[in-house]
């Protein structure tokens, strides 16, 4: 099937994917725009499938009609040794998050680190990016950190609980783009980080209403640093409360979440949602779960 046909089948995988938002977002947002979209979740751990057979799943999804998958944890790395391309960001990050079955194969997209620059400039248009310090290395802060590069942040600190895992992403982000300042740092020294800089991107699950609390010391936000939270369960983090109460600038993860989703949608059908009514009906569908 070509984009902008009137009827789709997509799904997402990876475990524990059912109470996911994101089938809700296309489907409601397909039938505005007057389609057929039926998207369906394709839980690895209901199924009682290993993460590891990716590859055999994508062909099912394939061979049962699907247009596109997307795909989530644990499933974003490894799923890249089965398609036939990868965009140049995605291959660039190492992680896939959209896959689109072609007549040329199956085709990899990261939507993430474009959601998460969609979703900045939106939210934080004004933001000083001269020194921005990113807390947490792993998947979403390496979508996170490519993003803040590329909208021009000229200097970047990578702090991780695991300095090793810190170390790495900023090596890899500094090889491919030589020309700016990237450094990695231990947790501890935040208080010595925060002060110096223009904002913070917090990235790691804290904050989740399974991990309830904030990453770092609250003392440190102050009124000219901006703080973005990729955490969007709640939208309203502990994170963002203090950093209100210090006057600062914030941006939820919710910006993230919806953007992600609109690129995806983009590729999967060729037209460009309503981004605004697809946040709309997600902070709906955060503020009344079901």
């Amino acid at each position: 099937m070509t984009p902008t046909e009137t009827s789709y089948l997509v799904g997402l995988i990876g475990t524990g994917v059912r109470p996911s938002l994101t089938p809700a977002m296309h489907m409601t947002e397909g039938r505005a725009l007057g389609l057929d979209y039926v998207y369906r979740p394709i839980d690895l751990t209901a199924a009682g499938v290993s993460p590891d057979r990716i590859g055999d799943v994508l062909s099912w999804a394939r061979t049962l009609g699907f247009d596109a998958v997307n795909v989530t944890h644990p499933c974003k790395q490894i799923v890249m040794d089965h398609l036939d391309d990868v965009e140049e960001v995605a291959a660039t990050l190492g992680a896939v998050n959209t896959v689109l079955f072609t007549d040329d194969g199956d085709i990899g997209y990261n939507t993430d680190t474009t959601g998460f620059a969609h979703g900045f400039t939106e939210g934080l248009p004004d933001a000083d990016l001269a020194d921005v310090v990113l807390v947490g290395a792993g998947g979403a802060g390496t979508a996170v950190a490519d993003a803040l590069l590329r909208l021009g942040a000229a200097h970047l600190t990578v702090v991780d609980l695991d300095v090793d895992r810190a170390g790495a992403l900023a090596h890899d982000l500094a090889t491919r783009h030589p020309l700016l300042r990237i450094d990695a740092a231990a947790f501890d020294k935040l208080p010595a980080l925060l002060p110096e800089s223009t904002g913070v991107v917090h990235a790691t699950p804290t904050g989740m209403s399974e991990h309830p609390g904030i990453a770092f010391d609250a003392s440190l936000l102050r009124r000219d640093l901006w703080v973005a939270d990729i955490v969007y369960r709640p939208l309203d983090t502990p994170l963002l409360q203090a950093a209100r109460a210090a006057g600062a600038a914030t941006l939820d993860g919710g910006h993230m979440a919806v953007y992600q989703a609109v690129d995806a949608f983009a590729l999967i059908t060729g037209l460009r949602p309503d981004a605004d009514r697809m946040t709309r009906h997600f902070r709906q569908l955060v503020a009344n779960p079901s």
